[in-house]
């Protein structure tokens, strides 16, 4: 078993290069089935969720090239079979995407449940409701997802709900469509916008991503032959951001998109941070304990539920009494049973947490509970008193490229080691 041994309490200082959006990249992928052709994708992160993604498509019969760590060519000329590994679907959430692509390839799939992070009820109704507009049918039989359709017409889809993997997987489904489907209360993440500029730059055509509206006219065919590089993690980069401010410390995060950090800009600043924006990169800094806060996860350009944990660690340091509403997913409060192993004053009710702040953290053994709540214990850790072990790796290695190394050359104390 491997854990990361971490010795506090360290003040993070230096740059860090952030890598391709896991987000994106967990669904650009899955569009590759779309492109009778090859194309090579480059930036991917190089991440558990990404190299289970390239196994999927290799089962279906497409052809991956790796050229380094980080970009690979991806030739789907050939698709060989509609059922994707029912072994390695059930081992992420994003895997639902082989649905969208393979329907609007092949006209059918077979695909499990889609597993990943325990976060709550996570129903795939959307999903569905938009597959079957466009003239599909389908059925949830023994845990797996069974689609099928003789021919996808275009449709005006409403979203009841804003979401984001509904919102990518019907745009999928709808590239290769006959005439036109319209997406109503579509979602606007930036990794939403990330699928669309691929999409297009193969072939599609794809208008309005990034607002409420999204309008995709069918064409009769994606050729790929192009290069596309995935856009930078803003979740990653957030991490960095509110590491910074939790160690006291000073980071210049490199390679990001600022535009899609403001909402974490303006809470770092409202806790007592300071931000100098580049463009392309974001000093943050901070030399007092951090000021108490209200947040409200929202869809984006809202605050990002996917940074709700590690803004939990700075909030269990801030001076006063701080709440957390989580409006997206209703168990992402697990993380603040292991923060308070560490000393923290955190009590989750429901979707609500209430966090006394405490002046300082204590290392302890603590468990990652999903993605982002590793990150959240990392952070922790180098913050604490003494030592922290963190277990359930996988977790963290899902969605974070090299992330001990890169919280090393911040100055961190951290190694990974097997027990």
């Amino acid at each position: 078993m491997e854990k990361l041994l971490i010795t506090g309490p360290t003040s993070l200082k230096g740059e860090v290069e952030i890598s391709g959006a896991k987000n994106a990249a967990v669904a650009i992928l899955p569009a590759t089935l779309l492109i009778d052709g090859v194309c090579t994708i480059k930036n991917l992160p190089n991440i558990s969720d990404v190299k289970i993604s390239c196994e999927i498509l290799e089962a279906l019969g497409a052809k991956i090239t790796w050229i380094d760590k980080n970009s690979i060519t991806v030739d789907s000329r050939h698709i060989t079979t509609t059922q994707a590994p029912l072994n390695l679907t059930s081992k992420f959430r994003a895997s639902y995407y082989i649905i969208g692509a393979m329907l609007g390839r092949m006209g059918k799939v077979q695909v499990a449940m889609p597993g990943g992070c325990q976060l709550g009820a996570r129903p795939i109704d959307q999903h569905v409701k938009g597959f079957e507009a466009l003239g599909a049918e389908v059925s949830i039989e023994k845990g797996q997802i069974n689609a099928s359709a003789k021919k996808l017409t275009g449709n005006s889809v409403y979203m009841d709900i804003v979401s984001v993997g509904a919102t990518i997987n019907i745009m999928l489904s709808s590239v290769l469509a006959e005439g036109t489907t319209i997406i109503d209360n579509a979602a606007k993440e930036p990794h939403i916008v990330d699928v669309a500029n691929f999409l297009n730059t193969m072939g599609a055509d794809i208008r309005g991503a990034g607002t409420d509206i999204i309008k995709i006219n069918g064409v009769e065919k994606l050729n790929g032959n192009a290069t596309y590089c995935v856009v930078p993690d803003q979740i990653e980069a957030g991490t960095f951001m509110l590491a910074a401010v939790a160690s006291k410390g000073d980071i210049l995060i490199k390679n990001c998109i600022t535009k899609h950090l403001e909402s974490i800009t303006a809470k770092i600043i409202e806790v007592g941070g300071n931000v100098e924006d580049y463009g392309d990169s974001i000093r943050v800094w901070n030399n007092e304990r951090p000021k108490h806060a209200t947040i409200k996860t929202l869809p984006y350009p809202g605050f990002p539920t996917d940074l709700q944990p590690q803004m939990g660690v700075v909030l269990s340091l801030a001076d006063g009494t701080s709440i957390i509403d989580e409006s997206i997913w209703d168990s992402r409060f697990q993380y603040t049973d292991e923060l308070n192993k560490m000393g923290s004053k955190i009590n989750a009710q429901g979707s609500r947490a209430f966090f006394e702040g405490v002046p300082q953290l204590e290392g302890a053994p603590v468990y990652s509970t999903d993605l982002r709540a590793g990150a959240a214990l990392i952070i922790a850790g180098i913050v604490a008193n003494g030592e922290t072990q963190i277990y359930n790796l996988e977790h963290i290695d899902r969605g974070y490229e090299n992330i001990e190394e890169k919280f090393r050359k911040l100055g961190a104390n951290i190694k990974r080691v097997n027990e």
